[in-house]
């Protein structure tokens, strides 16, 4: 049999000169994007995967067989009321798209969702929108915008059929089912109707892919009229827009990772100047929400300003620079995340011990109730809630044993009503498995929490227990926390005897906003080091051992898996890296690609900073990759229209690994994004294919699953 050879770029070295320091390039040339060399660079690396992979095809398949069993593929997502309607998804069997729907209340005090499936009619319903329908013809669909007005007549929505997340909108009447001649183009995410629904806003971005201009467009007009309500000048910061839930004013919020300023427009005024709440001040990030108490406009307000981990006040809304009533007063390790406003309460979402909590505000007392789960590890959030005035609160609950459901917590009595869980099919029981949290101990004495999920007919895990195959998955970075969460594809490594295992490494937010500034710019080499700790401690307890460990990340979890593969490869037998940011100096250092200056808060700033470049370059794993190592296995995923994470970043990566001797194979999607694939069928498989993978390197690929 003819050994596969494995395609090797042409090294054309490309100097990179910075305060004094020449780096010679040898794979830059890989980012000309739109030279027929580069595609078929990327086709023969392609070729090469499917052809080292062709033997996990069954796998594959039996992987996405296992995951459809469990799902219910028609089915229905609990309604949420907007106006005078529900509103609800549906999914159908075969089909890649979700359908959104709406059916009329049946009074105006009807406040209960109905209780649908998908086998029963749904008196008066209405198909809205049909993404099966609207992605005919295109390899790729996502939809970026979707919003309903106020008094439901008209639908809006932006679809991306490239992945570069630049979304065309349409606009449809609802009473009469046609679409208008409105088609704006370019636009990011999130566009939302005016109140009264004449228009509606959007944003665009710049050559950066920055947002950094909101508009208006009235309906039935060119969009040469529509008119610009912001613009920021400044590459530093983002812009955003949407509307309170009281409809009294537009929020215009401008931002980067630590700095931000909100501007209020009266909703019913809204080509007035926009005023702003409080000046930008450098470090100082907030947060506002409107709310009408004793007939009086608030804001409340959540701010760090000498306030490390947030706090939360309430200032007067004529005079918000005035003075401000503490509502959730700053305390050292409660890290307070945001507030949502209704006319008669608030709810307030904070996170402590490393877990979100929400709790009830009372507007004329200022008491907080706060709503207990009996789980060790969860998550929950306050969503699907449009509605100003409601009895109830609608919340999503999950955790790694607990499918997702959704709850509505009657605000009067307290009580929680639980709507609908994900159905798992096939017998799925959550007492099957056991989820648990231990601590890992960082270089420095820092306690690292590992969140850890198994199925106990494999026999207890951890110290005295035989080693088991290990899946340690990591992001840490912008204060993104990975809270608990149920996959129904997880199943499929926990059924064949796979510990699933969260390092909650320094970058992340879930141990407060010092986790985060302890693992970011000239602390980033903690995010790395206290992965390589949890590695070391589950190997070092018992639960693994290296030849049986695989890692996994993406975006800026795939740095920490570049960063971590040069640190101890010994450690794991295999990594899987998602569009991984491994090329970070190179790309940091050129203001003309998308979001670079936006993240010199989260990075440094290496044109600037000598510091900050020697810093970065002693660890961004493109540059680092090593001689006369034995790397473990690795699999990059990356997509040619992703504006976030360049493809040329994996690219380049994998074929300085094989430089090196590295076993490294790309996976390079032709048409998506940042997000790979749509399509949840298209989903499932491209995970399938992660997962076989992964199952071949832990040694757990001709295990047969647990039932």
């Amino acid at each position: 049999m003819t050994e596969i050879q494995a395609p090797r770029a042409e090294q054309r070295p490309i100097d990179r000169v910075h305060h004094g320091d020449t780096f010679s390039d040898p794979y830059e040339w890989l980012r000309a994007k739109e030279d027929p060399e580069v595609i078929a660079h990327l086709e023969a690396e392609n070729a090469y995967t499917d052809a080292r992979t062709e033997h996990l095809a069954a796998l594959r398949a039996r992987i996405f067989d296992e995951v459809k069993a469990r799902t219910l593929e028609s089915d229905l997502s609990v309604p949420s009321r907007r106006g005078n309607w529900w509103y609800y998804g549906r999914t159908i069997e075969g089909k890649q798209y979700g359908v959104q729907c709406r059916a009329p209340l049946s009074s105006p005090d009807d406040w209960t969702p109905p209780q649908l499936t998908a086998d029963a009619p749904v008196d008066g319903e209405e198909v809205l929108f049909d993404g099966n329908v609207e992605a005919e013809g295109h390899e790729f669909f996502s939809v970026g915008s979707m919003d309903i007005s106020r008094d439901g007549t008209h639908m809006l929505w932006g679809i991306d059929v490239e992945g570069d997340e630049r979304y065309t909108i349409r606009v449809r009447n609802l009473v009469d089912g046609v679409t208008y001649d409105d088609v704006i183009e370019g636009t990011a995410g999130g566009a939302e109707f005016v109140p009264d629904g004449s228009g509606f806003i959007y944003t665009t971005v710049d050559d950066a892919w920055r947002p950094d201009t909101v508009w208006l467009h009235r309906i039935g007009t060119p969009r040469a009229e529509d008119v610009r309500l912001f613009h920021e000048d400044d590459e530093r910061f983002w812009v955003g827009a949407g509307f309170t839930r009281s409809d009294a004013y537009l929020v215009i919020e401008k931002g980067s990772s630590i700095t931000s300023e909100v501007a209020l427009v009266p909703a019913a005024d809204l080509t007035s100047a926009p005023a702003v709440v409080w000046p930008a001040v450098e470090g100082v990030e907030y947060g506002v929400d409107h709310a009408v108490i004793d007939g009086e406009d608030v804001l409340f307000i959540t701010h760090n300003a000498d306030a490390l981990d947030f706090e939360l006040v309430r200032v007067s809304a004529d005079d918000p620079r005035g003075e401000r009533t503490p509502v959730l007063p700053h305390e050292p390790g409660r890290r307070v995340l945001g507030i949502e406003c209704f006319r008669d309460f608030a709810v307030v979402e904070y996170r402590r011990a490393g877990l979100v909590r929400v709790g009830r505000l009372d507007y004329a007392t200022g008491a907080i109730d706060e709503l207990g789960f009996e789980e060790p590890l969860y998550s929950v959030g306050v969503s699907g809630n449009s509605e100003w005035a409601p009895p109830q609160v609608r919340l999503g609950y999950g955790s790694f044993v607990t499918p997702s459901s959704v709850y509505d917590w009657e605000v009067a009595t307290g009580q929680l009503h639980l709507r609908k869980q994900q159905p798992v099919l096939g017998g799925y029981d959550p007492d099957d498995y056991e989820q648990a949290r231990v601590w890992a101990t960082a270089d420095d004495g820092t306690q690292i929490p590992v969140s850890l999920v198994w199925r106990r007919s494999f026999g207890p895990v951890g110290p005295g227990a035989p080693v088991r195959p290990l899946h340690l998955y990591g992001y840490g970075s912008y204060e993104h926390s990975i809270d608990p969460g149920f996959s129904s594809m997880r199943l499929s490594a926990l059924d064949r005897g796979v510990i699933f295992a969260v390092a909650h490494v320094r970058g992340g937010g879930e141990m407060g906003r010092a986790w985060y500034e302890d693992g970011k710019i000239r602390n980033k080499k903690n995010s790395f080091s206290d992965f390589v700790a949890v590695a070391r401690h589950l190997v070092a307890e018992g639960y693994t051992s290296p030849e049986r460990m695989v890692a996994e990340g993406g975006s800026a979890g795939g740095l920490l898996m570049g960063a971590v593969a040069n640190l101890a490869p010994e450690l794991f037998a295999g990594v899987l890296a998602s569009v991984p940011f491994v090329d970070a100096l190179t790309s940091i250092l050129d203001p003309s690609l998308p979001l670079t200056v936006i993240e010199w808060d989260e990075w440094g700033n290496p044109l600037a900073d000598a510091e900050v470049y020697e810093y970065m370059k002693s660890y961004t794993p493109y540059e680092n990759v090593r001689e006369g190592v034995d790397y473990p296995r690795i699999l990059a995923v990356t997509s040619l229209n992703d504006t976030r994470v360049l493809y040329v970043e994996p690219a380049k990566w994998v074929a300085r690994l094989r430089d090196v001797g590295a076993d490294a194979l790309l996976k390079c999607e032709m048409v998506a994004g940042h997000g790979g694939v749509t399509g949840r069928y298209n989903s499932w498989q491209e995970r399938a294919y992660e997962l076989a993978w992964l199952f071949e390197v832990l040694g757990v690929a001709e295990v047969e699953p647990a039932v």
